[in-house]
């Protein structure tokens, strides 16, 4: 998977040569994106379960994964920060399974996580369907960070699926605001490279 993936955003390439039509090597404001598998087969079914069928068990496996398979990045973050879920999704589903992959993930690599530096301030409406353009506009401005936290700490977001990178790049805008040094991102699954996605 990592060798024919965008070096900068992460996105599994068909070709290695051919470069990322996506983000043309840039992934701003994030520092770089990377993920475990592709977003297909028992992948997208184990995603599934894990948010939608209540399976929340289903976390420490795909954890492991993340934490077996976690890359060596640019800089070494400091901090572990979960994509949160607007409050009221929290409420519905009974839980965020990004805390969850993060909270697996940093457990077993002795790393530091905390879920209450940046939070949803907008509830917004699902990602799924949307194209590129709307997936930014859907996320634009809805996450704030704590700024004292956070200021000069390398950061890294676990989500548990990565698409256009419009959510991951709204949370990284939050934390760039209020001081990070830097913000990556890591999820389990990301989908083949599309433009149209």
């Amino acid at each position: 998977f990592s060798e024919t993936a965008c070096p900068s955003c992460g996105r599994p390439l068909p070709a290695k040569e051919l470069g990322c039509a996506w983000c043309g090597g840039d992934a701003r404001p994030l520092k770089e994106i990377r993920a475990v598998c592709t977003f297909e087969g028992a992948a997208r079914q184990a995603i599934h379960a894990l948010k939608y069928e209540g399976m929340f068990g289903v976390a420490r496996p795909l954890a492991g994964m993340m934490a077996e398979r976690f890359p060596p990045w640019a800089q070494i973050p400091d901090l572990i920060i979960p994509i949160p879920l607007h409050p009221e999704r929290v409420r519905e589903r009974g839980y965020n399974q990004a805390t969850l992959l993060a909270r697996l993930l940093c457990e077993q690599l002795s790393l530091e996580m905390d879920d209450n530096l940046l939070r949803r301030t907008r509830d917004t409406c699902p990602q799924v369907g949307l194209d590129r353009l709307q997936r930014r506009r859907n996320v634009a401005g809805a996450f704030s960070a704590h700024g004292a936290l956070v200021k000069g700490r390398r950061v890294l977001l676990v989500d548990d699926v990565c698409t256009s990178g419009a959510t991951l790049a709204a949370a990284a805008e939050a934390l760039l605001e209020k001081g990070a040094a830097s913000v990556s991102g890591y999820c389990f699954a990301r989908p083949l490279a599309k433009l149209d996605v």
